[in-house]
């Protein structure tokens, strides 16, 4: 096919805005110069095929530096790690054969040194075109060249790995890491964070662009695995005997990890870690090639001459079970720059945000600092593949969008400044009405006088806010975190055949899994609406914090906390005919989970001409499966609801995806929307008007202000910058948009990407309404950071996560081959279906 003549997938920019206040900031973008020398793609395989992923880039250094100016002809390849070879020319070979000897490491006696020799076939596979890269760097639709940007990413890669002055860096994805970067921060129980950067290059308007961003993850501390241990279980003194709680929490943390053994000098043999045996040294015995069986202490006293200090405790399991080889706790080493993939409890998430939370100006600096140390220009791979990078960050040109009108009861109105407002002698434009409620105390420290004050407050702000709690009836219960079930089910079952509108839980700070267990039963098992109250919020009881709880009461309650004062400016498009917006997401379970399902939920607006209540539906599905599955039956269900609760048939439809990657754009386009025409169809027989809208927020692009006049109080760009100029797509409709006040640390600009667009938005208009609904989110008087569909539909997914009796992180705990695959989520109450009860 001549994909000069290929038609564009998504809709092409229907131009840029003009609508706001015109400012310049900087990005994190970096343009690069490219000279097309002719790329060749080479198949790689290496036999044996090693078992590190570090033997790889190893034996590929080892054959460039023998063969470079000889079998290679000077080329200097870039390689991608596992299967594929770059060069910037041909080689002189189509197909050749090599043998590679890695030395031992390990350095000792010549005898006892183990080289390791492979075979190496390289062979050419293909020549990557730029030619599409050039179109679309010429403004004409067609795909992203997906093959050309992947071998411009790994020879940048391959800069950084190879060229760089330090060699301690560590990659993940597209990230690397290293301790040299910043000094590393204890997170506790043996991980500490590491500071990195991030890089990508991607194509935008004005050329190819380098994103560089500064990253942060956690690492298992290298160094001695008894040291390890003692952080694990948070003992300060000597090391003792441990208990079988003590052994899982143990077992747990060294699960899948790389240690090298020190009983034998200077030869630092390394071995990744099976399991841990339940025996300890002194008694755990295993028969020698002799046939004689030994304990593992006896058997390093006597070969190696070492006296265990702690043969008390348990060994590794570094074997097989068909082999298995057992190691001391305490000859032991951890392999430092492995990556902690586990959950991050409370304190160390609190921990590492330390070096995560930079504020603009610092993190603009270290952005600058990471380009120059990179010295991508001077690099002998960059001269190679003819690749040259702007070390000054790309200037662009924003607009600062106004923030809408609001309107409150009565003729009150609030004018919103820097993302925020304040509801001060304001009420709510629809109050709910709460009749029958209960207070159930979960902290034994809470006397009932102290419980009653609260809620006496409670009602006091929530009345003044606009909440109808008049002749509301409270009943206060208590109850331990262990009875949570049966407690919830008596304040139901004391209620008769009267409705509770609200139960009010008051739980310890640290409360483990009994929020979540709250929420399942509550909106899954029984059907109450729910309220959660930490511990020091009810001391501290000041009106702030009982009118965002206020507010949150209305929003789940049916009430309506705000509406915009002029909808033909505030809802563009939305406002002329009845537009109903959707809003999904799908959230998968964690890194090393392989079994656990991902949940998908939309939500739908159920209102018209106002755009303030949804309504919901989640489900699981296939594990890690992205698409939504069931879309047309949901689809259906809440057009029908919108018709119900709205009084109109929907006459057009926008959709905010949330959670899809550029590389999945097309599966939505082929699979998602057609689900939403034929419920449409179904039961309006026409085609629907759809404008179709993917929401990013896992990108890193940052923008930083050029000028204080437009910058909030945190140093970030000010609410409402929008960009949709140099450093977006070179042809489709898409823009950056900073909709909130940055808090702490650096905004991150949601990224909004049109698939479709038969309504035909403008650019300004399109931008102006998402800004607007950001500001409609119901639980604060904050502008959130993306259009509250998508952000709703998020928390809605994320709530389902308690449904199936889990944190949403806890998935990562599951055992391969567990029952976590077959787990069905429990439907919603009735009760509570058509009620915004996540909020």
């Amino acid at each position: 096919m001549d994909i000069s003549r290929a038609e564009p997938t998504f809709p092409a920019r229907p131009g840029f805005g003009t609508t706001g206040q015109v400012c310049l900031v900087r990005a994190n973008h970096f343009f690069v110069g490219l000279v097309d020398k002719g790329l060749h793609q080479y198949d790689v395989s290496i036999s044996p095929e090693p078992k590190m992923k570090g033997v790889f880039r190893a034996v590929m250094s080892r054959l460039v530096t023998e063969h470079q100016d000889t079998t290679l002809g000077g080329r200097l390849p870039a390689y991608d790690g596992r299967k594929n070879l770059y060069t910037a020319g041909e080689l002189p070979f189509n197909t050749k054969e090599f043998e590679v000897t890695l030395p031992d490491k390990n350095p000792g006696p010549p005898g006892q040194r183990r080289e390791r020799q492979f075979k190496v076939t390289i062979k050419h596979a293909t020549l990557v075109s730029l030619q599409q890269l050039q179109m679309l760097m010429a403004g004409i639709s067609t795909d992203i060249p997906a093959q050309a940007l992947q071998v411009l990413d790994i020879v940048l890669r391959d800069i950084v790995l190879n060229e760089q002055d330090d060699m301690g860096i560590v990659p993940v994805g597209r990230s690397f890491f290293s301790r040299t970067i910043n000094e590393p921060i204890p997170l506790g129980k043996g991980i500490e964070g590491w500071n990195g950067f991030y890089q990508s290059i991607r194509p935008t308007q004005s050329g190819l662009s380098l994103n560089i961003d500064m990253s942060s993850t956690a690492f298992v501390r290298g160094g001695s695995l008894i040291d390890f241990i003692k952080d694990v279980l948070n003992w300060r003194g000597p090391i003792r005997a441990i208990n079988e709680f003590d052994h899982v929490k143990i077992k747990k943390a060294l699960r899948g990890l790389r240690v090298e053994v020190t009983h034998r000098g200077e030869v630092r043999r390394k071995y990744r870690i099976a399991g841990l045996t339940k025996d300890t040294a002194r008694d755990l015995r295993f028969k020698l090639s002799t046939g004689e069986t030994k304990t593992v202490r006896d058997y390093f006293q006597e070969t190696y001459k070492l006296q265990l200090n702690y043969d008390f405790l348990p060994c590794l399991q570094v074997g097989t079970e068909q082999k298995p080889n057992y190691l001391p706790l305490e000859v032991c080493n951890i392999v430092p720059g492995q990556r902690y993939q586990k959950k991050l409890d409370d304190s160390q998430v609190s921990n590492i945000m330390r070096i995560a939370c930079q504020n603009p100006g610092g993190r603009e600096t270290s952005i600058r600092e990471s380009v120059l140390k990179n010295k991508y220009n001077s690099a002998k791979r960059a001269n190679e593949f003819g690749i040259e990078v702007d070390n000054n960050a790309t200037s662009v040109q924003a607009r600062v969008l106004p923030a809408p009108v609001l309107s409150y009861h009565g003729s009150a109105s609030c004018y919103p400044e820097k993302g925020a407002w304040n509801m001060k002698g304001k009420k709510v434009i629809n109050g709910a009405k709460v009749g029958l409620w209960a207070c159930v105390n979960f902290c034994t420290d809470l006397s009932e006088d102290q419980v009653r004050n609260f809620c006496r407050g409670l009602i006091e702000v929530s009345t003044a806010t606009g909440v109808n709690f008049n002749d509301a009836k409270l009943q206060i219960f208590y109850a331990r975190s262990d009875q949570v079930e049966a407690r919830l089910h008596e304040v139901h079952q004391q209620a008769g055949k009267l409705k509770i509108d609200l139960v009010l839980a008051i739980l310890p700070d640290k409360n483990g899994s009994l929020y979540g267990d709250i929420k399942r039963i509550c909106e899954t098992d029984i059907g109450l609406m729910s309220q959660c109250c930490l511990h020091k919020n009810v001391l501290k009881s000041n009106t702030q914090f009982l009118a965002n709880v206020a507010l949150k009461i209305n929003a789940k309650c049916g009430g309506r906390n705000s509406v915009f004062a002029d909808l033909k400016l505030s809802l563009p498009v939305v406002c002329e005919k009845p537009t109903i917006i959707f809003g999904a997401d799908v959230t998968h379970p964690s890194a090393l989970d392989d079994t656990a399902p991902s949940i998908a939920s939309v939500v739908a607006s159920q209102d018209w001409p106002q755009v303030t209540k949804y309504h919901g539906d989640v489900h699981e599905q296939g594990h890690r499966v992205e698409r939504i599955e069931g879309l047309e039956g949901i689809a259906k269900k809440l057009l029908l609801s919108f018709e119900q609760h709205s009084k109109h048939k929907p006459q057009q439809l926008i959709f905010y995806r949330d959670g899809v990657s550029e590389g999945q754009f097309r599966m939505v386009l082929e699979n998602e929307i057609p689900e939403i025409e034929k419920a449409w169809k179904a039961l309006y027989n026409v085609k629907p008007p759809i404008t179709f809208i993917v929401v990013q927020k896992r990108h890193h692009t940052r923008l930083f202000p050029s000028d204080g006049k437009y910058q909030d109080d945190s140093g970030n760009v000010m609410p409402g910058t929008v960009v949709d100029r140099q450093i977006c797509h070179p042809t489709e409709f898409d823009f950056f948009l900073c909709s909130h006040a940055g808090i702490k640390g650096t905004s991150r600009p949601a990224h909004y990407h049109v698939l479709r667009d038969d309504n035909n938005f403008s650019a300004d208009d399109l931008q102006s309404l998402t800004n607007n609904l950001c500001y409609t989110y119901a639980s604060c008087t904050r502008s959130v950071s993306t259009a509250p569909p998508a952000y709703y539909a998020h928390k809605l997914a994320f709530r389902a996560r308690f449904y199936l009796a889990q944190v949403p992180d806890m998935a990562s705990e599951i055992s391969a081959g567990s029952a976590a695959s077959s787990l069905t989520l429990p439907a919603i109450k009735d009760e509570l279906k058509s009620h915004m009860f996540y909020c």
